[in-house]
């Protein structure tokens, strides 16, 4: 597949995806989602290792509200398919293979949703963790569940009401963040001459019953997508974005 906005290489077991929209900070939109499906369809047996990687100054800033105006104007669908985003995320908690967010610069809102779905997360010091959503009058109703699984209910509650950056030291201590080092590729390497060890067999029978121990992300996956697509369609939180979009000016700025 010919992939406009990731960036994929497969080096024996481990598979690279590099989310890759530098024109528009990582931001998400339809065509990464479905590009990020069908890089993991193409894993098969062979990979047992997924490395998910952003830009070196920004890993992903969550939705693309370019593109949801456009729709929006063009009284087109307007909602960033929550199915296909949470579904991909649970195939990063729940696949046969080690999912490894490799972190380096500003993650937010939806990008905070990719780190905290995957089993291990890297990351240099650059690295800043923030849910802005309630600022448009939104929430991050499809991350929750994952950011809930990772670092506990009221540190993922406390970060969705400030909405302020968490740095590296910060999700460390909260498990945000497994390990740090300034040169995050040479603690990712030595990771993957560890992991590398390992049978995809194993890996999958050991994340099949791990995953049975907290089941939170099958249960929350109705209410949080039904949740995303009501917050999609107000009028009031879309006029906010629009306003966002054109201007740069947060709804309480005049």
């Amino acid at each position: 597949m010919n992939y406009q906005t990731i960036q994929v290489r497969f080096d024996q077991s481990v598979c690279y995806l590099k989310l890759y929209r530098p024109q528009a900070n990582n931001c998400i939109n339809k065509s990464m989602i479905e590009e990020c499906q069908h890089a993991l369809a193409a894993c098969g047996d062979s990979v047992h290792i997924v490395v998910l990687e952003g830009l070196p100054d920004i890993f992903c800033l969550g939705a693309d509200f370019q593109e949801l105006q456009t729709d929006t104007a063009n009284q087109t669908e307007i909602d960033p398919v929550p199915e296909y985003l949470y579904h991909f995320w649970t195939q990063l908690a729940h696949g046969p293979f080690i999912s490894i967010a490799h972190v380096r610069g500003k993650v937010n809102a939806g990008g905070v949703g990719f780190v905290a779905a995957c089993d291990i997360v890297l990351a240099d010091k650059t690295a800043e963790f923030s849910l802005s959503e309630l600022l448009f009058g939104l929430f991050p109703a499809c991350v929750m569940p994952f950011l809930i699984r990772r670092i506990g209910f009221q540190k993922a509650h406390y970060m969705a009401l400030t909405t302020k950056p968490v740095a590296i030291q910060q999700a460390l201590e909260w498990g945000l963040v497994d390990a740090s080092e300034h040169n995050s590729d040479t603690l990712l390497r030595k990771h993957l001459l560890r992991l590398n060890h390992l049978s995809k067999s194993a890996i999958q029978r050991y994340k099949t019953y791990m995953n049975s121990l907290d089941d939170i992300l099958t249960q929350a996956r109705p209410s949080a997508i039904a949740a995303n697509r009501k917050l999609f369609s107000d009028p009031t939180n879309l006029e906010k974005i629009d306003r966002y979009t054109r201007t740069g000016l947060f709804p309480w700025e005049s």
